[in-house]
């Protein structure tokens, strides 16, 4: 029987985790805060934003929104930023992306205080993933995988782990963590020949090409673990990852479901950052 490598109780135990640090905190009058920066008022951002706010309230730890223009010019976007960074009761900075064009990215990754950098932005955190070093934030994404693989308690050392995304958000932040663990890992991209050749032989492979059910059952072998973090438009509204669930869950060892896997982690894996960031800075 395939196991359904679930995102919930992962979530519900980090929660739990938190709440008991927060309240230790609260009580030396202390409260973690983050600051939420975003520019217009795209729908999905709102939404995204509405959740990470009901997730923060539902563990005590506070938001503040800066909501600006979407024709703001760059000049008063870094005045802002620099604002927010020196707010002492901020401990952790999200910024919504993409930008506007006006806005360049290439700059205002510097201008993120690194210990406020919950997400991983600023390039002193990013290269501090391929050091190994442990003081700076993890990308989101590839620490809620390892989240989810140790809660589990499925082994990677020695493991042979199929990492199918080369992007720094993903795949090459996960390869180097998966390294740290001991296993062997192989990345793979769009350009990969022969992939269901590759991964019919992993023992674990990590999906995210953002491809709608793309891998069908011949890309793995049956006793592998699949950890799906594509999410793409499945049609009438719903939401689906880059694995084709429907034929491929009875055939492998366990699977993570797209929604209900990854995606949760992600965002409790943003708040322990804010935590950690609070700790830190007093």
């Amino acid at each position: 029987m395939t196991d359904s490598l679930k995102g919930k109780p992962v979530v519900v135990s980090l929660k739990e985790q938190m709440k008991q640090e927060i309240l230790g905190l609260e009580a030396e009058g202390i409260q973690p805060t983050m600051g939420i920066l975003r520019v217009g008022n795209r729908p999905d951002d709102i939404a995204y934003e509405n959740s990470i706010i009901k997730n923060c309230d539902s563990i005590g730890m506070r938001t503040q929104v800066f909501e600006v223009d979407k024709n703001i010019h760059m000049e008063a976007f870094k005045e802002l930023f620099h604002k927010i960074n020196d707010d002492k009761y901020i401990h952790g900075v999200l910024l919504f992306r993409p930008l506007p064009l006006q806005l360049d990215m290439d700059v205002i990754k510097y201008l993120i205080d690194p210990q406020k950098d919950i997400d991983c932005i600023h390039p002193m955190n990013q290269q501090k993933v391929f050091e190994g070093a442990v003081d700076g934030f993890l990308p989101c994404t590839p620490e809620a995988v390892m989240e989810m693989l140790k809660y589990y308690q499925i082994s990677l050392q020695g493991k042979n782990i199929v990492v199918i995304n080369r992007s720094m958000v993903l795949g090459k932040p996960l390869a180097m963590m998966l390294l740290a663990a001991q296993a062997t890992v192989t990345i793979c991209h769009s350009k990969t020949r022969n992939l269901p050749e590759i991964t019919s032989k992993a023992d674990i492979v990590i999906t995210g090409v953002g491809r709608a059910r793309f891998f069908k059952e011949e890309y793995f072998h049956q006793d592998a673990v699949v950890i799906d973090v594509g999410i793409n438009d499945g049609g009438n509204d719903k939401i689906c990852g880059d694995v084709d669930d429907d034929r491929v869950h009875d055939k492998v060892k366990a699977i993570t479901p797209v929604p209900g896997g990854v995606g949760t982690v992600t965002t409790a894996i943003l708040l322990r950052h804010v935590l950690e960031a609070c700790k830190k800075q007093i």
